[in-house]
C-alpha cells in the first residue's frame, strides 16, 4: 500500500507541481540555468547531495524523479563523468527522458541516463521485466513461477546496477519513502553498488522521536516525506548497519521543515563510505589521533586516546589516510618499509605502538643537525 500511494502521489506530481512535497534548497544557482523550467518546479527534495560530488566520478541518483539532482551532477562530473539515475514512476521517468537531450545539447555532452527500478532492489530492471511481460503475460500458477525465475535471472545476468561499479550514490528525500519492510535491503543495495572507497552522500527527511504506528499507517503522510522518516539516530545507525564506515553528518536543518503532533521533521544529509573490506595485514605503521577531543572511539569500537601512537594494519592506515579522517591523524611510517614475511595483524583489538616497531630494535644511532635551526626542512633560513 504504501510503494503504491508513493507512486500515484508522485506520478501526479510529475504532471503539475505539488507544493507539499517540496523542502526549501538552496541550489546552485549557475547549474539551474541549463536545465529546463519543467524539470526544476516537478522535482522534489530536501537537500542538494550533488554538492559532494566530483569531477570524473560515475554517480547513482536514487528515486531521480525528473532529474534534477542527474542534471546538476552531470555538469559537475563533467564529460569524462557519469550519471544514471533509477525511478519507478514512469511519470517521472517521461518527464526526466524527454529533457535529458535539451540538457545534453546545451552542456554540449550526454553523460546521463535514467532507468525504471526499485531503489531496494537494483538488480531489478523493471523495463527489461516489463518487456518480458507483454510477451508471456501471467495468468496462472506457472506464470507466475516463470515470472519469480526471470526476475532472479535479470537480477543475476543483466543487474539493472552491477556491484562496485558506483563512484558516489546520492538520493534526495527519497529513502524515507522506502517501507520499514524492504530498508535493510536497500541499505544492502546501495553498499553493493559502490565500489570500493565509494561512498553515498543522502539528504532526506528525519524526526526527532519515534514516529507513532498510527501515523506510519496514514498514506497521506508517508507520501508526503512525513511518517516514514528515519529518527535521526537510526538514519546514521542503518548505514552502519549495512557494513559503512565514516558515517558522518555533513549538513542538518536548524529549523524543522514541519511539526506534526510535536515531533520535528528535518531534512539531514549524511555521507558514508564503503571499503573496509580486505585481510589485515602488520606493516609496523602508527596513527596518532590529534584532537581536539581526549580521546574518540572509532567504528570497531576502539578508544583511541589523543596524542598516542597506535598500532593499525596496512589497511586502516591507508582507509585512515582518506577523507573523511584524513585532518584527525598523523601517521607514522617505518623506518624501513616491510615488504616481506608480513603477518597478519590482530584487529579485535588496539595497543599503543612501541616506537622501536616502528623505527626498528636495533635502530641506536645518534644524530646531530649541523644548522642551528631545528628544522632540517626549513627553506629560508628561519629558525623556530
Amino acid at each position: 500500500m504504501q510503494e503504491s500511494s508513493v507512486r500515484e502521489r508522485y506520478a501526479a506530481g510529475a504532471q503539475q507541481q505539488e507544493a507539499a512535497l517540496c523542502c526549501p534548497v538552496d541550489y546552485d544557482q549557475k547549474y539551474l540555468e541549463i536545465i529546463p523550467t519543467e524539470v526544476i518546479e516537478r522535482d522534489y527534495g530536501c537537500g542538494d547531495p550533488s554538492k559532494y560530488v566530483n569531477e570524473g566520478e560515475t554517480v547513482l541518483d536514487l528515486g531521480s524523479g525528473t532529474g534534477k539532482i542527474c542534471f546538476i551532477a552531470s555538469q559537475v562530473v563533467g564529460s569524462k563523468g557519469k550519471v544514471i539515475g533509477v525511478d519507478m514512476t514512469d511519470a517521472m521517468l517521461e518527464v526526466a527522458n524527454r529533457n535529458e537531450p535539451i540538457v545534453a545539447e546545451r552542456t554540449g555532452y550526454s553523460n546521463v541516463t535514467f532507468r525504471k527500478g526499485r531503489i531496494q532492489d537494483l538488480a531489478l530492471d523493471l523495463e527489461q521485466l516489463e518487456t518480458w511481460l507483454k510477451e508471456q503475460p501471467v495468468d496462472d500458477a506457472n506464470g507466475f513461477l516463470a515470472l519469480e525465475e526471470k526476475t532472479q535471472q535479470l537480477r543475476e545476468s543483466e543487474s539493472l546496477i552491477k556491484s562496485d561499479s558506483i563512484d558516489v550514490v546520492v538520493s534526495n528525500c527519497v529513502l524515507n519513502l522506502v517501507g520499514n519492510d524492504a530498508r535493510k535491503q536497500m541499505f544492502s543495495e546501495i553498499y553493493r553498488v559502490l565500489n570500493n572507497g565509494g561512498r553515498a552522500v543522502i539528504s532526506d527527511i528525519v524526526c526527532d522521536e519515534d514516529v507513532p504506528e498510527g501515523m506510519q499507517k496514514d498514506e497521506e503522510l508517508w507520501s508526503g516525506c512525513i511518517s516514514g522518516a528515519f529518527r535521526e539516530d537510526a538514519f546514521l545507525q542503518a548505514f552502519e548497519d549495512a557494513g559503512f564506515h565514516g558515517v558522518e553528518i555533513l549538513k542538518l536543518d536548524k529549523d524543522p521543515w514541519q511539526t506534526v503532533q510535536g515531533i520535528e521533521f528535518r531534512s539531514m544529509t549524511v555521507c558514508a563510505y564503503k571499503g573496509k573490506e580486505g585481510p589485515c595485514v602488520e606493516k609496523n605503521q602508527a596513527v596518532i589521533y590529534k584532537g581536539p577531543f581526549k580521546s574518540v572511539i572509532n567504528d570497531d569500537g576502539h578508544a583511541m586516546e589523543r596524542g598516542f601512537r597506535y598500532a593499525v594494519c596496512e589497511k586502516t592506515y591507508n582507509l585512515l589516510k582518506r577523507a573523511p579522517y584524513r585532518e584527525m591523524f598523523e601517521f607514522v611510517d617505518p623506518r624501513t618499509e616491510v615488504t616481506t614475511d608480513t603477518k597478519l595483524f590482530d584487529c579485535n583489538s588496539i595497543r599503543i605502538r612501541d616506537p622501536k616497531e616502528t623505527k626498528g630494535a636495533g635502530y641506536v644511532e645518534t644524530i646531530q643537525i649541523g644548522s642551528s635551526c631545528c628544522s632540517p626542512d626549513s627553506s629560508d633560513g628561519s629558525c623556530c
